[in-house]
């Protein structure tokens, strides 16, 4: 038994192959995302193509795609968040981060992608990259109230 790719723990045998080798529909834009992933481990660039919506396969290079996928080492599949994108919905939106090293490095490729549903079957539309939020510090002033919970203010306690 393989382990499916997409981290969901199911045997891929039944999760993701039965998606990209037969053809079964996804029923929701989450798990058209699993087989995708899957798709790129297993370099199966076919379905890649073919589960991109046609309004947007224009520039799509079938070779340099492949050649990514073969020589990447692909290390998981994190969903972080899924709107809509149910068995009833048209559109959807899935937040994931695909880990993977490539020429040695860690690499992470963290994206929000947007999926549409035409004619009942799901595909991948577009994707923008999520950029980290900004680090953001908080300037703790001389007499303001310890963060430690104390009662007391900061000079007096921490900030000694």
């Amino acid at each position: 038994m393989t382990p499916c790719p997409c981290g969901s723990g199911k045997p891929y045998s039944e999760c993701c192959e039965p998606i990209i080798s037969s053809g079964q529909p996804a029923v929701t834009a989450e798990q058209l995302m699993r087989a995708r992933y899957s798709a790129y481990v297993f370099a199966e660039m076919d379905f890649i193509f073919k589960s991109t919506h046609p309004d947007h396969c224009q520039g799509y290079d079938h070779a340099g795609t492949k050649e990514w996928a073969e020589t990447a080492e692909w290390q998981g599949l994190e969903i972080i968040s899924t709107s809509r994108g149910g068995a009833e919905d048209s559109i959807g939106e899935v937040e994931f981060i695909a880990r993977f090293k490539e020429k040695g490095i860690d690499r992470m490729h963290h994206e929000a992608g947007q999926f549409k549903r035409k004619d009942g079957n799901w595909y991948f539309a577009d994707g923008q990259m999520v950029r980290p939020k900004p680090v953001t510090v908080v300037k703790i002033g001389r007499n303001d109230p310890c963060t430690c919970g104390s009662g007391l203010k900061h000079k007096k306690c921490c900030g000694k």
